[in-house]
């Protein structure tokens, strides 16, 4: 009779590791390995299944990524882990996390990061996968320090930090290992804002519902982003091509319609994501 094989590192195979909710249109992401929410391929593997859960909920419109508790947004990889697999497990392990980012990247629904504290190493990977990243005030540092661990950034750290930042300052950032404040993170264009401590998640979900039906017209949300993520890498003219063919769409939507009659009407769109 067969069996079935667990590949090694994944003994917590039936621990609950990500946490699912949705409310008024919105997915939230839970890590939930406390304290540090460190993720293994176990916890990633659960993360796929909750990216796609989202993706294909037509009542999901954008997606909360968050950590559990207060310290820590996600400390990244779990070293434990790491450390008692082979170098091929590993690399398996960095190709699927890599798989796993680029869906939500691809995955035509805004995305936003909650960083709730420590957004390091891994963890800050994960959330330069997210198109917006908001923190909670004074509650953490932020930074990719793998380099001293002697290793680099190997799940798309060294790719979108250096399309955030530009490729001298990340290559400094990265080479230092140094950890910095959010404020720092800010005003170097790795995070978008800084929200009071007190309030946070409500905070975020205030603001992560303004982007859903009626506020918003999704589907042209969606196109931004699509238009966006792919046009990033491609050449211009094909880029304004996918921008062209995503326009296409959407002006043969209702909502199109609903915009612009509210428009001329001088009243409020009331947007149903058609």
């Amino acid at each position: 009779m067969a069996t079935t094989m667990q590949p090694s590192g994944t003994s917590e195979s039936t621990k609950k590791l990500i946490n699912y909710r949705t409310d008024g249109g919105v997915a939230v992401i839970e890590m939930f390995d406390p304290p540090a929410n460190t993720y293994t391929y176990e916890m990633n593997r659960q993360m796929d299944e909750a990216i796609l859960k989202a993706r294909m909920d037509n009542d999901v419109y954008v997606i909360v990524l968050t950590g559990s508790g207060e310290k820590f947004f996600s400390a990244g990889a779990n070293i434990k882990m790491l450390a008692s697999v082979d170098p091929t497990f590993k690399y398996y392990f960095c190709l699927h996390a890599n798989e796993m980012l680029l869906r939500l990247e691809h995955t035509p629904k805004l995305v936003i990061a909650a960083i709730n504290g420590h957004c390091v190493g891994g963890g800050l990977e994960i959330a330069m996968a997210a198109d917006i990243r908001i923190a909670r005030k004074e509650a953490g540092k932020i930074g990719l320090p793998e380099v001293n661990l002697g290793v680099l950034p190997g799940t798309g750290g060294t790719q979108r930090l250096s399309r955030l930042v530009g490729k001298s300052k990340a290559i400094e950032l990265m080479v230092t290992g140094n950890t910095f404040s959010f404020e720092e993170a800010q005003e170097l264009g790795i995070i978008n804002d800084i929200y009071e401590k007190d309030g946070f998640m409500e905070n975020i979900m205030e603001y992560a519902k303004q982007f859903c039906p009626p506020n918003k017209a999704a589907k042209a949300v969606g196109g931004i982003k699509r238009a966006v993520q792919t046009g990033w890498e491609i050449p211009m003219e094909s880029a304004l091509a996918v921008e062209r063919e995503n326009q296409q769409l959407l002006f043969q939507s209702e909502d199109a319609k609903e915009g612009l009659a509210a428009y001329v009407e001088k009243r409020p769109a009331n947007f149903k994501a058609k």
